[in-house]
């Protein structure tokens, strides 16, 4: 008996802000810090090295994606382009793992900020948070893209107030004379910012609930990044414009001391925010590792178990019912930075194989639906080795 399909449900508004939310989820609210702690006054440098990075990547997979409209989206990449069954299974399992420890990165430092608001213990609220996000990634995708639409909406408003409050506070006396660049303290810094990118390849795991992927799915990756990237670019120049970097690098909840800089009202606006873009990023994660499973379940017999849609809902359920449980898990058991790094590490390495794949199928087969230049990829797998490098050397120095 053949397996149900998944609902092809998805539009390019839905698409791409569910990319918009995945990214700005992933980590934003808590990064800053952490980055400006490596860059100092330089962070918004280390964004758009980051966005740099990420750019050719994302070009990459807009064109696979319209070559490739599958659920398990870089395992079949994978696959096609080096002929490797194995390899391709182990990309997809890294993608699976990454979306995991992701999320739970996320759901840790959402608690963070809503314990900050509510007075229940972090465990509770990490299991409880995670248990209402894996129902509603288990109903059903449209409704869970509709929820995270919503979120999205939110969370880019209260980054908007984020970057008002940071451009028209007090200038902190450092940035009237910028220090010279310290090149390894920002490389550094845009390899750990990359994780703030993360959430593009998510996109193209959705293919098979999207109308019209090989069109549809391109538009979305590169619309939300463009997105994204100013976004981010914004904040982190309001956050070291309005805040010393060492307020910045000390605090758990950065971007709440920018708020301070220049609004009297209670900060708990942004810390509900910052809870909602932690959802956010959480069930967008938890819907596209799920899709990977399900698609890695059609490819290798020893997961077929995972090749079922639920036969009312049209979701993957005992995939996202697993990975549910992986996220609260990790996040229970890990601090935000080990799970960040983790996550950019994976990826960075699956960015890399995945470019060498699409270098080897423009060779078998120039022509696609959507189709980048012959320098894209070679690009992406450079801009994903250094990258890679700069997080070990930094990694090394600590």
């Amino acid at each position: 008996m053949k397996p149900a399909p998944l609902k092809r449900n998805l539009g390019l508004g839905l698409l791409t802000m569910y990319g918009v939310g995945v990214m700005v989820g992933a980590g934003i609210y808590v990064l800053v810090g952490a980055v400006a702690a490596e860059a100092g006054v330089w962070a918004p440098l280390a964004f758009l090295l980051a966005g740099l990075i990420a750019a050719p990547s994302a070009l990459s997979y807009a064109e696979l994606s319209s070559r490739i409209p599958e659920a398990s989206g870089e395992a079949a990449y994978v696959e096609k382009g080096l002929n490797s069954h194995l390899l391709a299974v182990l990309i997809g399992l890294a993608i699976v793992l990454a979306g995991t420890v992701s999320a739970a990165a996320v759901l840790r430092g959402g608690v963070g900020y809503l314990t900050a608001l509510v007075d229940i213990p972090s465990e509770w609220a990490i299991v409880g948070i995670g248990v209402a996000l894996t129902l509603v990634a288990l109903v059903g995708v449209l409704e869970s893209l509709s929820l995270a639409a919503i979120f999205t909406v939110i969370e880019v408003l209260g980054l908007i107030a984020v970057v008002y409050a940071g451009f028209t506070a007090p200038p902190v006396a450092v940035l009237i004379d910028l220090p010279e660049i310290y090149w390894p303290g920002v490389a550094g810094a845009a390899a750990l910012a990359f994780f703030a990118f993360i959430g593009f390849e998510d996109m193209v795991n959705m293919a098979e609930e999207a109308k019209d992927p090989t069109h549809t799915v391109p538009r979305a990756i590169l619309i939300a990044l463009a997105i994204t990237t100013l976004l981010y670019a914004l904040v982190s120049y309001a956050a070291v414009r309005a805040v010393p970097v060492d307020a910045l690098a000390s605090s758990g909840r950065p971007l709440v001391l920018v708020w301070e800089s220049s609004f009297s009202a209670s900060p708990a606006v942004l810390g509900g925010i910052a809870v909602i873009a932690a959802l956010n990023g959480v069930l967008a994660q938890i819907v596209m590792a799920a899709r990977v499973l399900f698609g890695l379940g059609r490819r290798e017999k020893l997961l077929s178990v995972f090749y079922r849609a639920h036969p009312r809902f049209g979701t993957p359920a005992l995939a996202t019912v697993l990975l549910g449980a992986g996220v609260i898990g990790a996040a229970l058991a890990l601090p935000v930075s080990e799970l960040a790094n983790v996550t950019s590490t994976v990826l960075l390495i699956v960015f890399a194989v995945v470019n060498i794949a699409l270098i080897a199928l423009k060779r078998m087969q120039p022509n696609a639906p959507f189709r980048t230049a012959v320098w894209v990829p070679w690009l992406g797998l450079i801009g994903a080795l250094a990258a890679l490098a700069a997080s070990f050397l930094t990694g090394a120095t600590h």
